[in-house]
């Protein structure tokens, strides 16, 4: 049993965490302010910011590290995107390697010209338009209508995205187009252009200070919205499929962006322990103290084994529906155990100079899947349990 890392892949976790350490955390001041209860913070990079550090990134050969080649990216395999997804995961930074949505990867090959490729080159972003408000999550609520006439569609109802405001040239929309066949059989996904007549994008407004700490969605109206049948992504009726066989991959990959914020919270709080006086002594001597460091560093370790496990298994072509499924489990409810202890370690809230903690944390809560989230998880891991022991 070999548990090297490659080394050609050594090589891109090296340059990325001399990136993230050289490029990204030393913009952590600059993104969050300066102030205690984040009244100066920015809720981005500024564009002149972030086109130069996507500059950097394509000049080291690594945009779209987890696009396949076939599809116009670098295609490292899931292991090696893992491990440039950990790194990125340890500074509050918002900056990705060109990570594209799985979905688009099912467009043909004009769609591919005027939608795919120009996503992954950074030209054009997309609004993803899933759920609905009041609806939350559940596709089977889904009410936006697609009436088919003619050689296309007529869209009317409402969606919600959480993409930046101002930014979308497309939406990738999620239609009911029978009402009869279900989720399975009845919705499809439509690539709607933003200068499409009937389509408007209405609110989310750059906000500051505690405001920006809450995402805030931007409403996708559709009325009598007429989208051509040549923008139909995938199949009529199918769009439940889209993506689908890059999504466990795609689950392990998340999995190992919790790992890297789990390793930035141990940092942070190992710092504090070891800098922190309490009595003349640093509060690292304490024994509760040490024991909540350890048992942070031993869920990490846990978990970055079952990450990196699953991800070899993906690029063995081995099924990974249950590995995936623990991984997703076991991963964000060690991330909130880690935060947890992090927060104990601190004794409180964390000053001006320990923003990034604070931040993790909002992040963490932000990023957690629901419970029952976790409980579909449990049930395909349940599944194979029981057919295991027969």
């Amino acid at each position: 049993m070999d548990f090297t890392i490659p080394e050609e892949l050594k090589m891109v976790q090296t340059l990325v965490r001399d990136f993230v350490k050289e490029q990204l955390l030393p913009l952590e001041r600059e993104v969050l302010g300066r102030e205690s209860d984040l009244a100066g913070a920015m809720q981005r990079l500024t564009p002149e910011t972030e086109e130069k550090l996507v500059k950097m990134v394509k000049d080291m050969g690594l945009w779209g590290v987890g696009i396949p080649e076939e599809l116009g990216g670098v295609g490292l395999g899931t292991l090696g995107t893992c491990l440039v997804e950990e790194e990125l995961a340890k500074t509050i930074i918002p900056f990705n390697f060109g990570d594209v949505t799985p979905i688009l990867f099912d467009c043909n090959e004009e769609q591919k010209e005027h939608y795919l490729l120009p996503v992954i080159e950074g030209q054009k972003h997309p609004y993803l338009a899933l759920i609905e408000p009041g609806k939350g999550i559940d596709p089977a609520a889904m009410e936006l209508r697609a009436e088919r006439v003619n050689s296309g569609y007529l869209l009317n109802g409402r969606k919600l995205s959480f993409s930046k405001v101002g930014t979308g040239d497309f939406a990738i929309v999620f239609a009911v187009t029978d009402p009869e066949g279900g989720i399975r059989d009845g919705v499809t996904c439509l690539l709607v252009d933003r200068d499409t007549p009937g389509f408007t994008v209405v609110g989310g407004e750059e906000r500051t200070g505690w405001q920006a700490q809450v995402a805030e969605p931007v409403s996708l109206i559709f009325d009598n919205c007429r989208v051509p049948a040549e923008k139909v992504l995938g199949e009529e009726g199918k769009a439940l499929y889209l993506g689908k066989k890059w999504l466990l991959s795609r689950r392990v990959v998340r999995g190992a962006r919790v790992v890297g914020a789990a390793v930035r919270l141990l940092d942070v709080s190992t710092e504090h322990a070891k800098s922190w006086q309490s009595f003349g002594q640093a509060i690292s001597t304490w024994p509760s103290v040490q024991a909540a460091l350890a048992d942070m560093a031993i869920d990490i370790h846990a978990a970055r084994l079952m990450v990196y496990h699953a991800a070899w298994k993906a690029d063995e072509g081995e099924d990974i529906h249950q590995e995936a499924a623990m991984v997703k489990v076991f991963a964000d409810e060690m991330l909130y155990r880690v935060a947890d202890r992090a927060v104990q370690i601190r004794g409180g809230p964390a000053p001006a100079g320990e923003l990034p903690l604070e931040r993790l944390c909002r992040n963490i809560v932000a990023r957690s899947a629901g419970q029952n989230a976790l409980e579909v998880q449990r049930a395909i891991i349940t599944e194979d349990v029981l057919k295991l022991r027969g």
